[in-house]
């Protein structure tokens, strides 16, 4: 809990620090990465810090953590919180890391703010970042722990059992651990880090969730090559698996990590609804094909939405999986459909139309406009927000508040 004299400080200095965030933020990655550049190797994703998605998001944390506590200040904002622990235990952040993001991050919040940071603005503001570091490393130390893992050693070998293309810009590999042990427990939604060496000699890793049933001792990643965008360059991690790794190659992979998890028992009777866009597919696919593997009988309704049949990642094993479960049904929207799907819907995914089911736990994945229009028809259609769950590929730029 905030201390009284802290939250009155923040209260008052909140809109000044969140306006001036995106430069506090630049400083602050600026001066870490100049003074330990080791960081970059292996830590941070150099394509989100040249797009500004890391930094957006580190900003749009801090800004609605504070809010948080100032809000509710009995509660801390724990769906915030679990999510930044998964992605932070996923890339193996480790305690005495909190210590090295404080020192830059306050230094160049007095370099933005200057005499306005006062011995008081700094004790409150210090204050609510040391309340957010000590939740989020004591969730991260439970997480290596159920993981089975130390602190920042989440990394193993996986061999390539098979490469398979999908669509002309995604393929699937087939994995599985290098030293024949038993691979670790996954949960069907989760995702893994890939953790590669570039050929400048820097690690760079990316995550990718695991797109088939992870009950088994194979998983499964499909990946999307990530094309250069006026803002941001070609995915240097999603451009070199596509282009030299081979089956009998060698993957360094985390533990599997992820709070947008199908947690329900075999048994459960919940609804399950699985929506998605583009490569958002492939958790769905994984919650789906684990379904499959219990045989659930519980309702299930797929939705995606894609350029054409062709781009659809995962069409044909979906569709499989649907025919499999006797409570399943789908609907796919193509922008530009074809004689592979006659039934599809054309255009952008609109649910005017579709029975939703009632009670239903609805899993969401894609781009982010897509997601906004999506959750809004939802919302429309009468799903209570805590119902929907939702996947962000890279650092979440949706602010808690627009998706609690």
């Amino acid at each position: 809990m905030l201390s009284a004299e802290s939250a009155a400080v923040v209260r008052a200095t909140l809109p000044a620090v969140a306006g001036a965030l995106d430069e506090i933020t630049t400083r602050f990655y600026g001066a870490m990465f100049h003074d330990r550049p080791e960081l970059l190797d292996g830590m941070f994703n150099r394509g989100n810090q040249a797009s500004g998605a890391q930094r957006r998001a580190l900003a749009g944390s801090i800004a609605a953590f504070a809010t948080a506590l100032l809000d509710t200040p009995d509660a801390r904002p724990d769906v915030l919180l679990d999510r930044i622990a998964h992605k932070h235990a996923a890339v193996g952040v480790t305690d005495d890391q909190y210590t090295i993001v404080h020192k830059y991050l306050f230094g160049a919040i007095a370099e933005v703010l200057g005499d306005a940071v006062t011995p008081q603005v700094a004790a409150a503001w210090d204050e609510v970042y040391w309340l957010m570091a000590g939740a989020l490393i004591g969730r991260e130390a439970r997480l290596y722990q159920d993981a089975g893992v130390e602190p920042g050693r989440t990394w193993r070998q996986w061999t390539v059992v098979q490469r398979r293309t999908e669509t002309d810009d995604v393929v699937s590999f087939l994995l599985r651990p290098a030293d024949g042990e038993p691979a670790p427990r996954a949960r069907a939604g989760q995702y893994v880090s890939v953790r590669l060496r570039m050929p400048d000699g820097v690690h760079q890793l990316r995550q990718y969730s695991l797109s088939s049933d992870p009950g088994g001792e194979l998983r499964r990643i499909t990946v999307k090559r990530i094309a250069a965008t006026a803002d941001a360059p070609d995915g240097e991690v999603s451009t070199l698996l596509h282009r030299h790794v081979r089956a009998g190659d060698e993957l360094t992979l985390s533990a599997p990590f992820g709070d947008v998890v199908l947690d329900d028992p075999a048994d459960a009777t919940t609804p399950v609804v699985l929506v998605s866009a583009g490569i958002g597919s492939t958790p769905m696919t994984g919650i789906l094909a684990h379904l499959t593997a219990l045989a659930s009988t519980r309702p299930v309704l797929v939705l995606h939405a894609d350029r054409s049949p062709a781009d659809h990642a995962l069409r044909t094993e979906t569709t499989e999986l649907v025919e499999q479960l006797p409570g399943a049904r789908a609907v796919y929207w193509y922008e530009h459909p074809g004689p592979q799907e006659p039934d599809a819907r054309e255009g952008l995914m609109n649910l005017d139309g579709v029975e939703l089911p009632e009670n239903a736990t609805v899993f969401l994945c894609g781009p982010l406009p897509f997601m906004r229009d999506v959750r809004a028809q939802l919302l429309d259609a009468g799903v209570p927000a805590k119902h929907i769950r939702y996947e962000v590929f890279g650092p979440d730029l949706w602010l808690p508040g627009q998706a609690a």
